[in-house]
């Protein structure tokens, strides 16, 4: 693919889009984009912690251990 590919699809983009559309979409693909890397960040760092337990969940008790004495 040249380069004479590249100028007639930033041609096609700009006729079918509108000059003043252009801006406005360049800026929401930047959102997406930044979105998604920060799910993929949030998503790494789920996946590293321990799972964390619902706020007022009931706490496991702590068994006795079994003493050895005699």
């Amino acid at each position: 693919m040249g380069p004479e590919w590249i100028i007639v699809g930033v041609i096609a983009v700009v006729v079918l889009f509108g000059a003043k559309k252009l801006p406005e979409m360049a800026r929401s693909v930047g959102r997406a984009q930044g979105e998604f890397k920060k799910g993929l960040k949030e998503g790494a760092t789920e996946d590293q912690s321990p799972p964390a337990q619902p706020q007022g969940a009931p706490q496991p008790e702590a068994k006795p251990e079994p003493s050895t004495e005699d």
